[in-house]
């Protein structure tokens, strides 16, 4: 079934299309691909990028909206990224990066256009866990802006994951939020005796 991108807002596009035109701001990001890069680069595929500010107990998750990620391409595959975010005076270009997620954002986003059921992507970030996950969120005509995982919708851990979490496999979110509230719930202090 086919992804529904949302689509990003045009002054966030814009800023991109602005540094990608700019000569100092590519050679001056930390993208060797990008600044090498033969023939003309392409801001595709824009996701809204999500923060997991909160886990509770019950595995309810509180969540907001950082920015919007741009795969920028370069004839057939994705060289680099492009990340804008809200500024009081609008959306604004950030920063380029690259690394094993442009990769593995590729790679997932491949993987659920073959799945049966359609769905919204989006980018959710567990900064509790260092985790990067592919949202693909069951309601295709939602503001991407907006909204929380839903139990029915899925995750799927960009590589590199963390240690015991499979990169690429799609989870529920009613499955994989608990073994996230697991795993960034601190631990209680051991209680020290006192002396009698």
């Amino acid at each position: 079934m086919p992804l529904h991108v949302p689509p990003a807002p045009a002054p966030a596009l814009r800023s991109v299309l602005t540094a990608l035109g700019s000569p100092t701001a590519v050679r001056e990001a930390r993208t060797p691909s990008l600044r090498t890069a033969q023939g003309p680069a392409t801001p595709e595929l824009p996701l809204p990028l999500h923060v997991l500010d909160e886990l509770t107990a019950a595995g309810a998750a509180a969540t907001r909206l950082a920015g919007w990620r741009f795969l920028i391409r370069c004839g057939d595959r994705a060289v680099a990224a492009a990340e804008t975010r809200l500024t009081p005076d609008g959306w604004a270009f950030s920063h380029f990066f690259e690394g094993p997620y442009v990769a593995s954002t590729e790679r997932a986003l491949r993987q659920a256009e073959t799945m049966q059921q359609s769905y919204q992507p989006r980018l959710l970030s567990v900064p509790g866990l260092y985790m990067l996950t592919l949202w693909l969120h069951g309601d295709c005509t939602a503001d991407g802006a907006g909204g929380h995982p839903a139990a029915t919708d899925l995750l799927v851990p960009l590589a590199p994951a963390p240690p015991g979490i499979a990169a690429h496999r799609p989870h529920r979110v009613a499955e994989l939020l608990p073994v996230l509230t697991h795993r960034v719930t601190p631990k209680p202090a051991p209680l020290l005796s006192q002396p009698a």
